[in-house]
């Protein structure tokens, strides 16, 4: 993509600088919650499927220090941006342009302690497409969602995490793909401000865990009922997320194996 079609957008207050189209899909928060949710420790190794232009790997890699990262992105715009923008913020991630459905043997060979999704949010059967195509890739279930979460396994290695950010309306369909392969899954739900239902979801869950389902007290993105200034009024802690590249304020005590 020549850059004029591109933008450069700042993320982590500017930690990081990502060159993404100026039309079709954008990353925003969505990516950021779902890398500061992973509970990835220095020197593991990281599975993204895709990846789109490296956002939540990136910020990722931006919190934990000494990560191995790969991601996973089918369209060729995407991650070529990816391996751009892992380069200019000196930041490990080896992208592969594949389908999930079929990565590449060098992938296939190797075993993950995170896998990490934000697959796409519609369900095309309930829904209109978009009709900028690599929003529409991004955004409308081309790949049915069962088949993100058994790529996601068969990459796990035992006791690995496997962590996604979803709409509300999509998590019925993403635990009905969950086999017994998985476990102690915990659902965070994400409502924009009290009294609100949820909009999305924050999924964990183990390979091999034992603990039980979970459905956890929901957390609240904004202060305030209703947004009063131009300035944004996100919580103190979710801002501290999407400014400074926090863990997410995931409820004490939970992710138990």
């Amino acid at each position: 993509m020549a850059d004029d079609t591109l933008t450069r957008d700042k993320f982590l207050g500017g930690r990081l600088q990502v060159w993404q189209p100026k039309t079709g899909y954008r990353a925003g928060v969505d990516a950021v919650f779902l890398a500061s949710a992973v509970p990835a420790k220095p020197g593991q190794r990281v599975l993204e499927l895709g990846c789109g232009v490296g956002v939540a790997s990136l910020c990722l890699a931006a919190r934990v220090p000494d990560l191995q990262i790969t991601g996973i992105e089918l369209q060729a715009e995407y991650s070529g941006l990816a391996r751009r923008n892992a380069e200019e913020n000196s930041l490990p991630l080896a992208v592969f342009e594949a389908d999930l459905a079929k990565l590449p043997s060098e992938v296939r060979q190797q075993s993950f302690d995170h896998v990490i999704a934000n697959p796409p949010y519609f369900d095309r059967n309930k829904s209109h497409p978009a009709k900028d195509p690599g929003r529409e890739t991004a955004f409308g279930e081309a790949t049915p969602l069962s088949k993100w979460v058994d790529a996601a396994t068969r990459r796990l290695a035992a006791r690995g995490h496997l962590t996604m950010i979803l709409r509300t309306e999509r998590l019925a369909d993403l635990l009905a793909a969950m086999d017994d392969r998985l476990g102690s899954v915990e659902i965070l739900p994400l409502a924009p401000r009290v009294g609100r239902r949820a909009k999305l979801v924050l999924i964990r869950a183990i390979k091999g865990g034992r603990a039980p389902f979970a459905l956890l007290p929901p957390v609240t993105l904004h202060d305030g009922e209703t947004h009063l200034t131009d300035k944004d009024d996100y919580a103190s802690a979710i801002a501290d997320v999407l400014r400074n590249g926090r863990e997410f304020p995931w409820p004490t005590g939970s992710l138990k194996t």
